[in-house]
């Protein structure tokens, strides 16, 4: 929560590049912080706490490698990792990290921010002055701490949450695609009857999707592990030792369990974030994926008197607040919003991805915020998806069983025997009469009635590949 300026609150000074500036007493953050809080109040919401939790593992690990340089004192290193140690076990820590989303473009006040705060916090540990710049942010420039951090942030939501998230729904496919067995069901295409499909089909088709956003997603993860440290202000270096990029990776490898790497192109990762660009696009494509399943779970469920009634989701809340008994399809309902705002995202994501003017794009904020809300957005739909309606659906089969003999598209089989025309006007006259294709196959061919049982026979029919 931002700390304002007020009559009721007690302040300190503090000084900076441009002068004095009152601070809260108690806050642990300075002059920069507060210059940002009071200049950046258009969101009105801070960086997330992911995103913070990954500069702060950055700065652990930039520590550690500065004082292995002899860049700082060991004591001074030790003291600002045991700060972040202590910062990640406060769960009130988001109030020393209250600047606006809508900053400075290259994130310059979030990583100020953090120098701030664990210079205060190193300095009361050794009861000596420690420099935000020069010692906190030794070795190190905003313009390549935020994209580092942009990337281990996104890279840890993959490895923790989303990854899981996806292994959880495909086991539950799987699952249910054994329990359903091989029913048969009426097919569709532009919303009408078609050649009939087996659940475990169609619940094949719907894994395949996530496969493939799985892949796509994996694909980004392997360059979301590549940071451009070191790269300092424009990809140069200048301030940074050769050494120090692989020691923050070693560091944070050892610290995460992770693969980071040093960039190929420092240049091209600072003035450019198609890394998180492509990462956004795999994240739509898997909203675009769970969309169409709960669309398809919508359509499925619908009626259940006047609609296609093929299967009931779960009854988890009253559906009207005026018709008694009505039950909705909530969850899916719900993810079909959270992939939409996905959607929505990546187009922020694309527009923000271009803004890489010369050495640095001047969006990061916007870049991984909305990256990260994505992340957040896919992982729980695919939970809540997979465990409050896949999981717990049921079939009516009464609705399947008597739609699909009826169905008149089943005479696409005998095309081969009698010829397209004559099978549509066969098709026709089953619609036309209500009755069952087969009945009306046999009075207006010679295929006797056991070779049409086995030409119309639907499942034979979901079979034919």
């Amino acid at each position: 929560m931002s700390e304002k300026n007020t009559s009721s609150t007690a302040y300190r000074i503090e000084h900076d590049s441009m002068g004095d500036v009152n601070v809260p007493e108690h806050a642990l953050y300075g002059a920069q912080t507060q210059r940002a809080i009071d200049n950046f109040t258009i969101a009105n919401r801070p960086m997330s706490k992911p995103f913070v939790v990954a500069l702060l593992q950055l700065k652990r690990a930039a520590a550690i490698a500065n004082a292995e340089l002899d860049n700082i004192h060991t004591d001074i290193a030790k003291a600002i990792v045991s700060s972040v140690d202590q910062l990640l076990a406060d769960p009130d820590m988001m109030v020393s990290f209250p600047i606006d989303i809508m900053q400075t473009g290259s994130g310059t006040s979030t990583n100020m921010n953090a120098n701030e705060v664990l210079a205060s916090l190193s300095a009361r540990a050794l009861n000596q002055s420690i420099s935000p710049n020069d010692h906190v942010n030794a070795s190190q420039s905003s313009n390549d701490v935020i994209p580092s951090a942009m990337h281990i942030a996104a890279f840890l939501h993959w490895q923790n949450e989303l990854q899981p998230a996806l292994e959880h729904m495909l086991a539950v496919l799987e699952d249910k695609k054994n329990q359903l067995g091989p029913v048969v069901k009426t097919g569709r295409t532009h919303l009408m009857d078609a050649m009939p499909v087996r659940f475990d089909q169609v619940l094949d088709g719907w894994a395949a999707l996530i496969r493939d956003a799985q892949a796509h997603l994996e694909h980004a993860a392997e360059y979301l592990q590549q940071l451009v440290i070191g790269g300092t202000a424009v990809g140069t270096g200048i301030n940074s030792s050769e050494a120090f990029a692989g020691k923050v990776c070693e560091q944070l490898n050892n610290a995460l369990n992770t693969s980071f790497g040093v960039a190929d192109n420092r240049f091209a990762g600072m003035g450019s974030q198609n890394t998180i660009v492509v990462t956004s696009g795999a994240l739509k494509n898997l909203a675009v994926a769970l969309m169409k399943i709960a669309n398809d779970l919508r359509w499925m469920n619908s009626g259940p008197l006047a609609g296609l009634g093929e299967i009931e989701l779960p009854a988890l809340q009253p559906g009207s607040s005026i018709m008694p008994g009505k039950v909705n399809p909530v969850i899916p309902e719900a993810v079909a919003m959270a992939a939409a705002q996905v959607m929505g995202n990546d187009t922020t994501v694309t527009v923000a991805g271009q803004s890489g003017n010369f050495e640095l794009n001047v969006m990061l904020p916007i870049l991984i915020e909305n990256t990260l809300s994505s992340m957040g957005l896919m992982s729980r739909s695919l939970t809540s998806l997979a465990d409050q309606a896949i999981a717990g659906f049921t079939l009516r089969e009464r609705h399947i069983a008597e739609p699909l003999a009826k169905n008149p598209i089943l005479v696409t089989a005998l095309n081969s025997r009698v010829g397209y025309e004559h099978a549509a006007k066969i098709a026709k006259a089953a619609y036309q009469s209500g009755r069952p294709v087969i009945d009306v196959a046999e009075e207006m061919t010679d295929i006797n009635r056991a070779e049409l049982e086995t030409l119309l026979n639907p499942k034979d029919l979901t079979e034919s590949l």
